[in-house]
């Protein structure tokens, strides 16, 4: 019989989108979300002149645009609220 291999072998623990940005400050956040900006018009200009390959990359960068923009939204009302 051939041996199973364990499940819980060591892998790196993978951290989510969101808890990376949570990480950065409000000013972190909104360099980032000009570099997601400038990636996803970058990417719309390779749609339009159908160099782009794999279409699913504008929907990627959109939801990240989206998930910045919350959790930048989230921690200015919290210090607003301080």
């Amino acid at each position: 019989m051939a041996t199973r291999k364990k499940k819980d072998a060591a892998k790196p623990v993978k951290v989510s989108k969101a808890a990376a940005l949570r990480d950065k400050d409000v000013a972190g956040l909104q360099t980032e979300i000009k570099d997601l900006q400038k990636a996803h018009f970058g990417l719309r200009m390779q749609k339009a002149t159908q160099q782009l390959s794999n279409t699913s990359t504008l929907r990627i960068t959109r939801r990240d645009i989206a998930r910045a923009k919350t959790i930048l939204a989230q921690k200015q009302e919290t210090q607003a609220a301080k």
